[in-house]
């Protein structure tokens, strides 16, 4: 083969390539959202994000819509709170009094004293939301599970 067309063919060929394992690799790590992000926050919601983002709600979450998107389907989709009083069912994972709490923003922030699965505030500590599968964690001296699902399918 010329050498005068050797050098274009393979840079075109390395293009290509590229292209390809990029586009592949960005249908991989795409986040997969439930239809119900497109809705309203709720004042429950709300609630929660003020919680732990304080004055800086609107800067940090609120006034960005793809940073709301995700706040919403955490709250909505990923995070399920399970009540498992078989120990059999139960398996040895994470105590959430060993989560750091996300304290950036409001440096009050306090863990909860009492576990009320309807009112928890999951965004208040530090899960690694963005890992690969599914984790879990144990609220300490009960026997309720907090499962974060994965946002990649």
């Amino acid at each position: 083969m010329n050498p005068k067309f050797l050098f274009p063919l393979i840079l075109v060929s390395t293009l290509l390539i590229s292209t390809s394992l990029f586009s592949q690799s960005r249908k991989y790590n795409t986040v997969n959202y439930n239809e119900n992000v497109n809705s309203s926050l709720t004042n429950a919601e709300l609630a929660l994000i003020n919680e732990v983002y304080g004055n800086t709600a609107n800067e940090n979450i609120l006034d960005k819509p793809q940073r709301l998107k995700d706040i919403k389907n955490i709250l909505r989709n990923r995070v399920e709170i399970k009540n498992l009083p078989n120990p059999s069912d139960q398996k040895q994972c994470t105590l959430l009094s060993e989560v750091p709490l996300l304290d950036y923003y409001v440096s009050s922030l306090q863990r909860d004293t009492h576990f009320n699965p309807q009112d928890f505030n999951p965004l208040k500590y530090l899960f690694n939301y963005n890992s690969y599968g599914t984790h879990m964690y144990r609220v300490d001296n009960t026997n309720y599970f907090i499962i974060i699902k994965s946002q990649h399918k």
